[in-house]
């Protein structure tokens, strides 16, 4: 798999983000969490993503594939250009998207899934409340 297939695959998975960080990296994130990091210069590596504890052990034992720098104690893989498949690519990474989906606040999920911006939310709840007052004052 080549970046240009990567990106707009991880650009594809709802709310991702992505930024150019320490120089020459390439991020996608989700909740402002990265989940994939791939490589803009020629390296030994191309990408990394967040793994699961149990596919970090069966990944690492593979020819290609190796415990990323700086990462692999929060279970992070880096992978070699062609040490896996196109859809073996896309599938982990989508993984690692879940995965840090799934650790994010509850609240930013649900903003995330919802789409609504967090100043909305807020403000409903703060109209309900005076609405609430305006027809019962003896409660407030």
């Amino acid at each position: 798999m080549r970046l240009d297939e990567l990106r707009p695959f991880c650009l594809s998975l709802p709310n991702t983000t992505e930024n150019v960080q320490w120089g020459n990296d390439l991020l996608f994130k989700v909740g402002g969490k990265m989940y994939a990091c791939a490589g803009l210069e020629p390296g030994v590596h191309w990408l990394s993503f967040k793994s699961s504890p149990e596919n970090f052990a069966e990944l690492i034992e593979r020819q290609g594939v190796a415990p990323a720098a700086y990462l692999a104690r929060a279970h992070w893989v880096a992978i070699e250009r062609n040490a896996l498949s196109n859809s073996e690519v896309k599938n982990l990474v989508r993984q690692a998207y879940e995965i840090v989906f799934a650790k994010l606040p509850k609240r930013t999920q649900r903003e995330l899934s919802s789409n609504a911006p967090q100043k909305k939310s807020a403000s409903k709840t703060s109209a309900k409340k005076q609405t609430k007052r305006k027809q019962n004052p003896a409660s407030s």
